[in-house]
């Protein structure tokens, strides 16, 4: 399926919604998500699209959006070609969508169309991203509830960001909040944070949450390794996106320097007679000072990194809310 127009083709003009729904395995779920969307969206009076992405699944969802496309205008069903993971099908949707406001929530009817409203009324209250809470979540207690918590408290610590429900996928964006970021790893739960280094605004409401009707979850213990990993680069790119000699820079002088004291301690030893080939600080010396260079060197190669990340994108590494000029005004 081709997720691009050809060059001349027609669009119609741009939708004021675009819902980001990524799919793996609902083919049970799907016809029922694609009803409830359309009865909660169709009332609202405004152009909408459903931009349903199937990240490679090995059931009947990629035929089921082929017949429900055929059946229903507002939808834009996208076939990756295998499984890439939620985040890499995330960022497909929002490549594809072409609304002013992005709406993204989960295909397995855990999250509640019918809060969609909801969110374009807080969206409306100028800020740019708007996260859902599941307050009371239909969940496992063990297997998913405790992990979460812990998880939500952990994540806006470090990030800084005091939402309750990181992994609520019922999000609304602005859409130049989106085409600012980019979605790597598992990065589509820290969507939050990287909209927070943007210097957007935030809000938080709670929303309703189901039990899952179909199908079981996806989600495995893996998943939680891969998060960790990723936060600890949300936390990096917060600090020091702009500035890594920063971090590396000073762990280099550090070791330089407690090497290089080391050393002319030793050195003083050594002239006043003592042997020090087989003392372990030696050893300690010269690690330091051997790590201390290679930290210092690092932060220099990620410096030059990070001026040819921003300029090679032309990227600013500020962000513009808006520009207000004062009006001429003279005597007629």
């Amino acid at each position: 399926m081709n997720v691009h127009p050809e060059p001349g083709s027609a669009l119609s003009p741009q939708p004021e919604l675009s819902i980001v729904v990524p799919l793996f395995n609902e083919e049970e779920s799907l016809p029922l998500l694609v009803q409830r969307l359309l009865e909660a969206l169709r009332p609202l009076a405004r152009s909408f699209e459903l931009v349903l992405v199937d990240d490679g699944s090995s059931d009947r969802t990629a035929s089921v959006l082929r017949q429900l496309a055929a059946t229903t205008p507002e939808l834009v069903a996208v076939l990756l070609r295998r499984n890439y993971g939620q985040t890499p099908a995330m960022s497909a949707g929002f490549d594809v969508s072409r609304g002013r406001v992005i709406i993204t929530l989960d295909g397995d009817l855990q999250n509640d169309p019918a809060d969609i409203p909801m969110l374009l009324e807080q969206l409306e209250q100028g800020f740019d991203l708007v996260s859902g809470w599941r307050h009371q979540r239909q969940d496992n207690a063990v297997s998913r509830l405790l992990p979460s918590k812990i998880a939500n408290r952990l994540i806006a610590r470090v990030t800084g960001v005091q939402l309750h429900d990181y992994g609520c996928s019922l999000k609304a964006y602005r859409r130049e909040l989106v085409e600012d970021m980019n979605l790597y790893g598992e990065l589509h739960r820290f969507l939050p944070a990287l909209a927070y280094i943007e210097g957007a605004r935030i809000s938080e409401v709670k929303v309703n949450h189901n039990a899952r009707q179909f199908g079981q979850s996806k989600y495995g213990i893996d998943r939680t390794f891969r998060v960790l990993m990723d936060l600890l680069t949300v936390w990096f790119m917060k600090r020091f996106l702009t500035r890594p000699m920063y971090v590396f820079g000073f762990g280099g002088l550090v070791g330089i320097a407690i090497g290089s004291l080391l050393g002319a301690y030793l050195l003083v030893e050594k002239l006043m007679g003592a042997e020090i080939g087989n003392r372990p600080l030696l050893l300690v010396a010269v690690l330091a000072l051997i790590a201390g260079v290679q930290l210092f060197c690092f932060g220099l190669l990620a410096e030059l990194q990070m001026r040819t990340y921003h300029e090679s994108q032309g990227r600013p590494i500020y962000r513009v809310r808006e520009t207000l000029r004062g009006g001429l005004t003279g005597a007629g």
